[in-house]
């Protein structure tokens, strides 16, 4: 009998737990009842059309166009400013100028030199008359503090504009100010 015992008490006591979860449980079931999964229509896919790559009549398009392709392309027109197509091109015109930071000067006799850090990290040496940034920009002078440069700009009909520019340079951060 002691084992019949336990076994109703056991029971009784279970199903006394149950009757407290019922609140739980209607609860649950009005918030699954309320809430309805909204889903969104599958969107329609685009036809898909078809184009043959033929490698001969187009360039890659996995390779990014050269600057001198693109210049030797335009249009020369008679009578109104352009660079010299002919002119060798310097080290420092294959970067634009905001790839360029001046770190200082060298001074000779009668040279002053400056120094420019290019985005390849490279250090570069240029004077007055050379040649740098992708716009043929001719250094017109060296300053302790700036580079003065005379570039060429295309105006898009043929023709080409000056435009005077500076190059400044760039103090170094200071570090470590223990404040």
């Amino acid at each position: 009998m002691n084992r019949l015992a336990w076994i109703v008490i056991g029971a009784s006591l279970l199903s006394a737990c149950n009757d407290d979860t019922a609140e739980q449980k209607e609860f649950i079931d009005q918030i699954q009842a309320s809430a309805t999964p909204k889903v969104e229509p599958i969107p329609k896919m685009r036809e898909f059309t078809h184009f043959s790559y033929d490698a001969v009549n187009f360039r890659s398009p996995f390779v990014a166009p050269e600057p001198e392709v693109i210049e030797s392309k335009m249009v020369q027109v008679r009578n109104c400013l352009h660079p010299d197509p002919n002119r060798a091109r310097g080290p420092l015109e294959k970067y634009p100028l905001d790839n360029l930071e001046m770190k200082g000067t060298i001074a000779t006799a009668n040279v002053i030199w400056a120094l420019i850090k290019a985005s390849d990290q490279g250090l570069y040496r240029i004077k007055q008359g050379e040649y740098m940034g992708l716009y043929h920009g001719e250094v017109v002078s060296v300053n302790p503090d700036h580079i003065e440069l005379l570039e060429l700009i295309p105006d898009g009909t043929g023709c080409w504009k000056e435009r005077l520019t500076k190059v400044e340079i760039h103090e170094s951060e200071e570090t470590g100010t223990g404040e």
